[in-house]
């Protein structure tokens, strides 16, 4: 069953579809910036999916020709007030540690322009699967502005020197750049782009929720800890999710030669 509900004035929509949330930015004649309804929106949806136990997996994709060309440059102009910046960024930061944060896998589905913090979203998110027309830049740097929130997302997946050479002459990669560069995890056909996306969110939902959720719960903090420390946490993860229904289901379907039948939170 597919239901589908749109958020207010229509500007973030919502698709449910089986146990996955699509996300869809609907800003298409402004390239999907993240004005500050944006943002409030993708935060009220980002909240409602972290406690919902029956969510999966989520799609973050944006509508029209382009995904995300980053803040709204205009609507920044027209508050030229130091205080009213920091809040912006704080939001926008918020927003993109939610992603991180989310229990469940997002993906980012990339086709056109991705550019200042809608490269940045693109890297908050766990997987990216680019189309071939897809083009990433943080350009801030082209009108004064160096793009340091950005910067944060963008260092931890590519290497230092390749973050800082996007960073301080602010040029455009294609799509085949950025996944060798690890800011994409896919590249595909612009025309199989959807069918790219509905197959890896299917092989997400094909594993056990639990063990997914593990998963993600230890991956990222893992990364930012001393390797011993690392080992340690997952480690105790890993004892934890031992105990759970559905590694007990899945060795011992394992050893039976049959399909496990993982258990459905909030099913």
């Amino acid at each position: 069953m597919m239901n589908h509900t749109q958020s207010a004035e229509d500007i973030l929509l919502r698709e449910d579809k089986d146990a996955a949330v699509y996300l869809t930015l609907n800003r298409p004649d402004k390239f999907n910036t993240l004005s500050e309804a944006m943002l409030a929106a993708l935060q009220r949806e980002l909240d409602s999916i972290a406690a919902d136990p029956a969510v999966r997996c989520v799609v973050i994709g944006g509508k029209g020709r382009g995904f995300c060309a980053g803040h709204d440059l205009r609507e920044m102009r027209a508050n030229p007030d130091q205080a009213y910046y920091q809040e912006l960024f704080r939001s926008c930061s918020r927003v993109m540690q939610s992603v991180v944060a989310l229990p469940v896998p997002v993906i980012a589905k990339v086709q056109g322009m991705a550019t200042a913090a809608g490269c940045q979203l693109v890297a908050s998110c766990d997987l990216a699967i680019g189309a071939q027309s897809a083009r990433f830049a943080v350009s801030g740097i082209n009108v004064g502005l160096f793009c340091s929130t950005p910067a944060v997302a963008l260092s931890r997946n590519v290497t230092a020197k390749q973050a800082f050479d996007m960073l301080v002459c602010g040029d455009f990669i294609d799509a085949e750049t950025a996944l060798a560069r690890g800011l994409l995890s896919g590249v595909t056909s612009d025309s199989d782009l959807d069918a790219a996306v509905a197959d890896k969110v299917e092989q997400i939902l094909s594993k056990s929720p639990a063990a997914v959720r593990f998963g993600k719960s230890m991956f990222h903090p893992q990364r930012q800890m001393a390797l011993a420390d690392a080992y340690d946490f997952a480690g105790n993860v890993m004892a934890e999710n031992m105990m759970s229904h559905d590694a007990g289901e899945g060795i011992d379907a394992f050893l039976a030669k049959r399909r496990p039948i993982w258990d459905q939170p909030g099913r």
